[in-house]
Parts: structure tokens; sequence; C-alpha cells
């Protein structure tokens, strides 16, 4: 179907950052599949797990126990926040899953009434009729309506119209704490902060989608853990398995006391591939000094990026996100930047709010930021003038 607007390009093969065609022109990789990638692509440990799962087992079903799942769940309790683990094969499906958990919940505690879900303008929580609902953008919902029932919408950051929006039938809070296709917005850590305890207040779940700006992204495992909060809810998924479809839902003991055998499932998630796959890219981000350096390739892509700024005004105006997972605000058109970076070598990816979207892969070296650099820096440059 024809539901993509896709470059005119097709890659043969990847390595580290970079990716290949098939004529041998090479690209330095700095979207990292919408921030899937990300310990670069053909990660020797990664392949070596998935290649030696392949000659196993594929698939048995949720129908007997994953010894894979087992243990990639108790490695997620042990690394955060959480007690118990679901495992899917997406985003939008660990959205999905804690949306029905919020509703669960609460019913099992005598208050079915309570369903609702305060979200945030500009956030984006994956395709389904749900998720686009709970996003409430006019670009998402253009032709899907009526609306999913059940989500009221405020401005991201800003408590005090959040308290304003609570009621009777709320029931839980879901941000993410970077928003990515909204405009890379990163919330101030006392904002997450004051969620948790608006949460605490009014009984509530806290419920935070981190499907893009988890696994690593801001130099942490969870972009949360910069606030020192422990959520309710975690979905994640991207760059969980490394390249590899998975998805998990992560909740506290509480949060998902209501989820019983039969209250939810999934044919395909948490598959011996995905698990082998998921398990491997845990391996390497969970090394002692990882995430320590991706914390300073943040800080140097960051302050690189800064000062490129500062040189073109009139091509940018201000970036934001946190770090492996920045944004430029263009003052020109995003994707024609897009477009232009990409026939220099350098791939990146649009968002709103004409934002550009700079996601290398979390192994980036501080000579691949120093060519991406350059050839943003060339670009803008070479922007005409108006």
């Amino acid at each position: 179907m024809p539901t993509y607007n896709r470059a005119d390009l097709a890659f043969e093969r990847g390595e580290g950052a970079w990716l290949y065609t098939a004529d041998g022109r090479r690209y330095l990789d700095f979207a990292s599949g919408v921030a899937v990638t990300g310990l670069g692509h053909s990660h020797p440990h990664l392949v070596k797990a998935l290649t030696e799962q392949a000659g196993k087992l594929w698939h048995s079903s949720n129908l007997y126990r994953v010894p894979g799942q087992e243990r990639l769940a108790q490695r997620l309790v042990d690394a955060t926040f959480a007690d118990t683990v679901f495992f899917c094969n997406s985003g939008a499906e660990a959205v999905e899953c804690g949306l029905k958990m919020a509703r669960k919940f609460h019913d099992e505690n005598g208050e079915p009434d309570r369903f609702r879900v305060i979200t945030c303008a500009g956030a984006f929580h994956g395709r389904t009729l749900a998720a686009i609902s709970a996003a409430g953008q006019e670009k998402l919902l253009k032709g899907f309506t009526p609306e999913v029932d059940g989500f009221d919408h405020v401005a991201f950051a800003n408590l005090n119209e959040l308290r304003a929006a609570i009621g009777p039938a709320t029931a839980a809070i879901l941000v993410e704490p970077v928003q990515g296709e909204g405009g890379m917005q990163a919330a101030p850590v006392e904002y997450l902060r004051g969620l948790r305890q608006v949460a605490d207040e009014f009984g509530l779940l806290l419920f935070l989608d981190e499907v893009q700006c988890g696994m690593g992204r801001t130099g942490r495992l969870f972009a949360h853990e910069w606030a020192g909060i422990k959520p309710d809810i975690v979905a994640t998924a991207k760059a969980l398995g490394g390249g590899f479809p998975v998805g998990a839902c992560l909740a506290t003991e509480r949060a998902a006391s209501g989820m019983v055998a039969g209250s939810h499932g999934s044919t395909f998630g948490g598959n011996p591939l995905a698990m082998v796959a998921a398990n491997a890219t845990l391996d390497v981000m969970l090394e002692d000094g990882f995430m320590a350096r991706v914390e300073a390739a943040g800080r140097y892509l960051k302050n690189k990026v800064e000062k490129l700024i500062g040189r073109h005004p009139r091509v940018f105006t201000e970036l934001r996100g946190k770090g492996l997972m920045l944004g430029l605000k263009c003052a020109v058109p995003n994707l024609d930047l897009q477009a232009a970076l990409r026939e220099k070598g350098l791939l990146t990816v649009g968002a709103g709010e004409n934002v550009l979207r700079l996601l290398p892969p979390l192994i980036i070296a501080e000579k691949e930021i120093d060519e991406a650099v350059g050839i943003i820096d060339a670009a803008a440059a070479a922007w005409p003038k108006a």
C-alpha cells in the first residue's frame, strides 16, 4: 500500500553507523531506523546470537514456557523499577497493553468508571486506533474518526493544566519523557517528578511511553531515571531488540495486579528469536561503562550542534532533546533539509514542529559525529538565501 513517502534508496548492508547501497554508496546513519538500531548495524554479538538461535527454534507460542522470556524479564526487572513484564512486537502494542492495564487496575479495585487517561499535545504513541486517539493529533486522526473515547489532552510539561484535567473518571497519566515525533521536546526533570506527585495524590497510575527515548537513547537505560522517579508502567520497543521487532510493557506488581491469565496475549510476542535479540542487546547495554559512553557522546554531539546553530541562524533556530536524541528546529523546511543531507551522505529523520531528528546509534564515535556535523554545516552554508 502507498502508505510511506519513501526516499529512492535501497540498502544492501550495514556496518556500525554506516549503510551501503548495492552500487557501493555509503551513508552515515543518524536515523538508526527511527531510533531502532541502537547498537548500529551488524553488531557482531547480536549477529552471532541470532544466527545461533535461528538454527534451533523460531516459534513455540506462549502456550509453553519460553526460557528466553524468563531471563529477559528478570534482567529488565533487576535493572529497572518494574516487577513484571509483558512481551509484544512493537511500541504501539506495548502502549496498548499499558492502557488495558490501567483500566483493569481500577476495575479490579472496584472503580470500573475510572478509565480516562490524560495525555499531552504533540504526543505520538503508535498507529492503532487507541494510540492515535491518545495522541490526539489531527494529522494522525484524519479519516479515522470517531476517536476512541477515554483520552483528555493537555499541554506538554504543564502541571497546572494537567491537574485541572483530573476528574472522577481519570485512571492514568500517559507521557513521553522526551517527545520524539512531536518535535523532540524533553520534559524537565521537575515536571516528571511533579507527575509522580500528582499521580500519588489522586490515585492515578503514571504510565510513561519510552518507546523511542528508552533503551539508552538519553544516556540512561530509561529517560525517566534522570528524574529519579519510579513510574507504574513503561512501554518500550524500538532499540530493545537492536533491530529485531520486539516490544515490552514493564510494570509494578501493583499496577499489573489485574492482569491475569486470559486478560491479554500475543501470538508472536516474546518468541525465541526476539528474546535472543533483546537479551544480546542487553548484554551490551548493561556492560559497565556503556551508558557513560553514550552520555559522553551525547554531550559531544550537543556541543558540536550548538556551535552549528550559532553559525547558521537563518537555517536553524533551536536545539532540542536529550542525549543522542536531538532535534534541530529549522527555519527552512525540515524535509527539504533532510533531502539535502541525504544527497550529501547523511541520513536523518523529520519530526513535528519543523524539526530534524538526529538519532545516531549509541555506539557512535566522535569522528563520525564530526563527519555528520560537517555535512550539516556544508548543507546549511549552501542553503539558498531567501
